[in-house]
C-alpha cells in the first residue's frame, strides 16, 4: 500500500524499495530479521517509511560509500537487481544502527502544503477582517509556521516575493483566490510530541532523511525551509495536541481570530484523542464572538468527517469551520502533496 502511494505520490525509487523490503520479509531475508517482531501496528507505524528514512540518512550523513553511489542522483539511479544487494548487505552491517533509527516515527513537513494555509489564512482575512492568532497541531519542525515567507506558484496566480528564498509550485485548476492586501498574523504557536530544533545539525539531517531520495525539488524545498525556519527562530513547544489544545483555546485573545490548523495529522491520535480535540474545539466555538472568532482550518483525509469523500487521488481536503455559528467551507481537494489542486 505505502510503495503504492509513493509511486502515484512521484516517488517510483521509493516505491520500488518498498517492494523489495515486501519480498526481502516474505523470504525470511534482512527485513524479516530487522522487523519480522515489530510489536506495533507496522501499517500506522508507518514501518516501511522508517526503514526508507534509515537508509536515506546513512546516505546524507556519508556513512557508506557503496550505499551513496547506488542512491538517487537527482531522478537516476541504477536498476533494483543492482541497488537491493548493496542495500542488504548495509542494513545487515549496521542491524544496531538501523534498529536504533526505526524506533523513532517519520517525520515530514511537506511544505507545498503551505498552499492550504495559506488560501485559508487569506480566506479568513477576507472574512473577518482582522488579526490572527495562529495555532499548529502536529507541527513537527514548523516549517510551514513560515507560510508568509514563501514565493507561491500556481500557475495561473503568484502570490509572494520573488526573491525569496522558497519557492513552492502546484498545478492549479479552478479559481484562483482574491487576495487581500496584506494577512495579519499577530502571533504564531505550534505544538508537537516531539519537535523538532532545525538549529542542530543531526536533528535537520534525520528530519531531512524521511523526504524521497529521488525527489530533488522536494529535497531543495526542506533546505530552503529550513533555512527560514533557523533564521526566524521558529519554536515548537513539546506537548501532547490535546492538552496544549486545551490550554491554548482557554487563554486566546478576545480582539483576534484564533486559527487551529493542521495538515496531514489527524488521522495519527487516538480515536479518542481526536474526538477529545474536536470537543474543544466545538466548545471553544459555541463560546466565539463576533469580536473573537474561532476557525478550525485543516488539511487532512476528507474520510475523517466525510463517508461520501471522493476517490483516494484527491482524498485530500482543505476546508474551514468558522464560528459564530459554525460555518463550514471546502477551499479545495488535492493528494498529500499538493500537486494538484482543485479549488472551489
Amino acid at each position: 500500500e505505502q510503495a503504492q502511494w509513493c509511486a502515484e505520490l512521484g516517488s517510483p525509487f521509493t516505491a520500488e524499495l518498498l517492494r523489495s523490503f515486501g519480498t526481502s520479509l516474505e523470504m525470511g531475508g534482512i527485513i524479516k530479521t530487522l522487523v519480522g517482531d515489530w510489536a506495533g501496528n507496522p501499517r500506522a507505524d508507518a514501518l516501511g517509511l522508517r526503514l526508507a528514512g534509515a537508509l536515506h540518512h546513512a546516505v546524507l550523513s556519508s556513512a557508506s560509500a557503496e550505499l551513496k553511489s547506488v542512491y538517487p542522483t537527482g531522478e537516476t539511479y541504477p536498476d533494483f537487481e543492482t541497488i537491493w544487494p548493496v542495500v542488504e548487505t548495509y542494513l545487515a552491517a549496521n542491524t544496531e544502527t538501523v534498529t536504533s533509527f526505526i524506533q523513532s516515527p517519520p517525520q515530514t513537513n511537506e511544505t507545498r502544503r503551505a498552499f492550504m494555509l495559506l488560501i485559508g489564512v487569506n480566506a479568513i482575512t477576507r472574512r473577518f477582517g482582522k488579526p490572527i492568532h495562529l495555532l499548529e497541531l502536529g507541527a513537527s519542525a514548523g516549517l510551514n509556521q513560515n507560510f508568509d515567507a514563501f514565493y507561491y506558484d500556481a500557475g495561473s496566480w503568484q502570490w509572494g516575493y520573488q526573491a525569496s528564498p522558497m519557492t513552492v509550485t502546484t498545478n492549479w485548476n479552478g479559481p484562483a483566490p482574491e487576495f487581500t492586501n496584506s494577512v495579519s498574523l499577530r502571533d504564531r504557536k505550534a505544538c508537537d510530541q516531539n519537535p523538532l530544533d532545525l538549529s542542530d545539525e543531526a536533528t535537520r539531517l534525520r528530519l531531512k532523511s524521511y523526504v524521497w531520495p529521488d525527489q530533488p525539488e522536494r529535497l531543495a524545498r526542506f533546505d530552503a525551509a529550513a533555512d527560514i525556519a533557523v533564521l526566524r527562530g521558529t519554536m515548537v513547544q513539546k506537548a501532547d495536541a490535546a492538552d496544549w489544545l486545551e490550554r491554548e483555546l482557554t487563554t486566546r485573545p478576545d480582539d483576534a481570530v484564533t486559527v487551529v490548523f493542521h495538515s496531514v495529522f489527524f488521522q495519527y491520535p487516538p480515536l479518542e484523542t481526536r474526538q477529545r480535540m474536536t470537543n474543544l474545539i466545538e466548545a471553544a466555538g459555541a463560546s466565539a464572538t463576533d469580536d473573537a472568532p474561532l476557525v478550525w482550518l485543516r488539511y487532512e483525509p476528507e474520510l475523517l468527517w466525510n463517508r461520501n469523500a471522493p476517490p483516494l487521488a484527491l482524498g485530500m481536503t482543505c476546508d474551514l469551520r468558522t464560528w459564530p455559528g459554525d460555518n463550514h467551507q471546502i477551499l479545495a481537494r488535492s493528494d498529500g502533496h499538493v500537486r494538484k489542486v482543485e479549488a472551489l
